[in-house]
């Protein structure tokens, strides 16, 4: 084809085509952004308990699931991938934490008991046996370590008989030796709410709230925790300063005093609109 039969917009065009040909094969990247993909980002790897559809603009770790935001996500991630719960366990899983460290005290004392049984069993040490004597060194040597888990073994037992031992009162909870008591706490804190009805500039205040109660051996309040708010916190507060003018509740009997030192109360408090306190024992 002759170049010279060729017009000069023909041209141009041509030109022109070619020059978008070029530019469509160019990209542009920002450098800094470029360079990142060849450097290695250590990602910290948790588990999360959650995922979400959408992506994480910036991924602070490495998860099983893509998880967007999720809390205060504008003040970086938690250190702890759970959310904190004011009230981890109560109810059932109280009832059945309480079963296995009854039943690991009991296995502790026996083992205690087998260690020194095994102490008793084995010959005194006779000063006269050389000590290059392989079985008297391998004898002493098994004394020893049995004679330092003898020590570990009873410095647990003695912590845990340092510690008030508590016992979680729920639906859950099938011994009667604390169910007159209950009652009688619980008329007390009803009595008490009833009378004292909480309000806040002359108006009565109505709701619902779960509460954990500590009692002690003597019958004194040693604490009140809200699990569940009744979303006033002036009620929050009110219910709770009416379980601890409601006590004292009075002293364990002889019964109770052997299972436990304090007793934890799951209760529910309903401030009725009949300006009634109302409470029922709750597994949450």
């Amino acid at each position: 084809m002759n170049l010279r039969s060729l017009s000069t917009l023909q041209i141009a065009l041509g030109v022109s085509v070619a020059v978008h040909a070029v530019l469509l094969t160019v990209r542009f990247v920002d450098p800094e952004s470029f360079n990142r993909i060849f450097q290695e980002t250590p990602l910290e790897v948790i588990l999360v308990n959650a995922k979400s559809s959408e992506r994480p603009d910036k991924a602070a770790a490495i998860a099983q699931a893509s998880l967007a935001g999720g809390g205060e996500a504008d003040k970086g991630r938690a250190t702890t991938p759970l959310p904190l719960s004011a009230m981890t366990e109560t109810g059932d899983a109280t009832e059945d934490a309480q079963r296995k460290i009854e039943a690991m005290q009991e296995q502790q004392t026996l083992l205690l008991a087998q260690i020194k049984q095994a102490l008793a069993a084995m010959p005194p040490p006779d000063p006269k046996t050389p000590s290059s004597n392989p079985e008297a060194a391998a004898r002493e040597e098994k004394r020893r370590q049995l004679i330092k888990l003898l020590a570990e073994i009873e410095r647990r037992i003695n912590e845990e008989n340092a510690r008030p031992k508590k016992r979680y009162i729920s639906p859950a909870t099938r011994e009667e030796v604390y169910a007159v008591y209950y009652d009688s706490l619980r008329h007390k804190i009803e009595d008490k709410g009833t009378e004292n009805f909480p309000e806040a500039a002359g108006k009565k205040l109505y709701g619902e709230l779960t509460m954990i109660v500590t009692v002690n051996y003597d019958g004194r309040v040693l604490a009140t925790e809200v699990v569940e708010t009744s979303g006033s916190l002036t009620l929050d507060r009110r219910a709770q300063a009416i379980a601890r003018n409601a006590g004292p509740f009075g002293y364990f009997t002889d019964a109770m005093r052997r299972k436990a030192d304090q007793i934890v109360v799951v209760s529910r408090f309903k401030f009725t609109r009949d300006e009634t306190l109302e409470t029922k024992l709750t597994s949450r």
